[in-house]
């Protein structure tokens, strides 16, 4: 699991696609958010509880600045499957970044909002899981007026509507024209789009769906790897087909090997049979003793010059 999450952040750690997924999902396409408005921020969050600390991880986190002043804290979490406790996570993410401000310093009394984007890949069917805290919980009536509700921010990639696609502008254009024709039609078929970033496009498309042949293709083409992804289909296409050939080419000769020791144990069981007929033995006898038919041995004995 940990590989698989390290695997999904570096796409998306990338300023200019963090920044195009915050600008295409928030904010419709504007450029709101600029790449160099962003800063890292560590992923990994503390928290003191039974007199222990305990870490929280984020998928990815960065700042939003303007000059000195902080706008906002994002943060993308990945999805594959429904989550039924994702609003406790994000609570928990969105909390700890709100910990972090109240232990600023004095001086600094900057508080800004912590915003969290919830990216699920799944297509084949909708996310089914709940997405506000209240829905997850089994509150007493009673309670209810006292309980503060929470939301998560969700985006089905693959039901993305075509416009929405073509509002990116990064690499997670071709990741997410993807899924949304996967969707669709269960195929894909790739525009002519260079990469920017092309193995960590190809890294998370693998462990997005499963198939490894995106991840084995760059890697197999490290001096000259594929530039869009009609090269990469090209190269699974042309990949399989030779492993087609190389599979029949193995299949053939151990087939080729079983005749060989068939036509062996035959030839041994037909040596043994002539012996048998010489000792004056019956037909019948020598079919029992060498374990082939009566046919057999008849043909056997019928080849012996007169």
């Amino acid at each position: 699991m940990a590989e698989k999450d390290i695997t999904q952040k570096i796409l998306e750690a990338y300023n200019d696609v963090f920044s195009d997924i915050v600008n295409v999902l928030l904010f419709q396409g504007r450029q709101v958010l600029k790449e160099d408005e962003l800063e890292e921020q560590a992923p990994r969050s503390f928290y003191k509880a039974d007199g222990k600390v305990h870490e929280t991880e984020r998928d990815v986190a960065k700042r939003w600045k303007n000059g000195n002043i902080r706008i906002a804290c994002v943060g993308l979490e990945n999805q594959t499957e429904s989550d039924p406790d994702m609003t406790l996570r994000v609570i928990g993410y969105d909390g700890a970044e709100y910990r972090a401000q109240l232990l600023q310093k004095r001086e600094d009394k900057q508080r800004y909002p912590v915003v969290t984007l919830v990216l699920y890949f799944g297509y084949q069917k909708h996310w089914s899981q709940p997405t506000r805290l209240l829905e997850r919980l089994n509150v007493p009536e009673e309670f209810l007026p006292f309980v503060n509700d929470y939301k998560i921010n969700l985006f089905e990639i693959a039901y993305l509507t075509r416009e929405q696609v073509n509002w990116f502008r990064s690499d997670f254009k071709i990741v997410s024209d993807y899924f949304v024709q996967m969707r669709e039609k269960n195929d894909y078929t790739p525009e002519p789009v260079e990469f920017t970033h092309v193995q960590e496009t190809l890294q998370l498309l693998s462990v997005m769906t499963g198939d490894n042949r995106f991840e084995e293709v760059y890697n197999e083409n490290l001096e000259g790897g594929p530039r869009t992804m009609c090269e990469v289909l090209d190269r699974i296409e042309n990949r399989g087909i030779q492993q087609g050939i190389q599979q029949g080419i193995e299949q053939g000769r151990m087939q080729g090997i079983q005749q060989g020791i068939e036509q062996g144990r035959m030839e041994e069981k037909k040596e043994n049979a002539l012996t048998l007929h010489k000792l004056g033995m019956d037909e019948e006898f020598i079919a029992q003793a060498v374990k082939v038919s009566v046919d057999v041995v008849r043909q056997w004995l019928g080849m012996l010059p007169a």
